[in-house]
């Protein structure tokens, strides 16, 4: 992969020691993800469009992500768009997200990718970019409970 592909997407994996059931279960329960990325009216369904909502940042985005699934494959995959909403929304942020849990001996290896970042989305790349591990760690939790 050169480095144009690469910054296009952001990549994160992580060994947790939970089964990919419980992982899913954190990854695809409203209030589950609530708790570990941001409250939101998600319902595990093809299609469903719903949003995320957190505190604005002015000058950058207004706190909501719109998204809709599109692709879900229990307990192993889950994708949806991810685009910031909002005149603020640098250029409107167009990404989409995928989730892919991989059982191993000692748990699950979760893959989190977000692609689809053009030139001009520099900054919401580096911004995500830097999130992304504190996100897994928080899902992780999230998973245990």
């Amino acid at each position: 992969m050169n480095d144009a592909e690469e910054s296009r997407r952001i990549v994160v994996e992580r060994m947790m020691r939970h089964s990919p059931e419980k992982i899913w279960r954190a990854l695809t329960d409203r209030e589950a993800m609530g708790r570990w990325l941001m409250p939101n009216d998600f319902q595990p369904t093809l299609g469903h469009r719903f949003n995320f909502r957190s505190a604005p940042i002015p000058n950058v985005w207004n706190g909501v992500t719109d998204c809709e699934v599109i692709e879900i494959d229990p307990p192993r995959k889950l994708a949806y768009t991810w685009h910031a909403s909002g005149e603020e929304a640098v250029h409107g942020l167009k990404t989409v997200v995928t989730w892919t849990l991989t059982p191993v001996e000692t748990g699950t290896l979760v893959r989190m990718e977000q692609s689809g970042f053009r030139p001009e989305d520099a900054l919401g790349r580096k911004m995500m970019g830097g999130g992304w591990p504190r996100i897994l760690e928080r899902l992780e939790e999230a998973a245990h409970l």
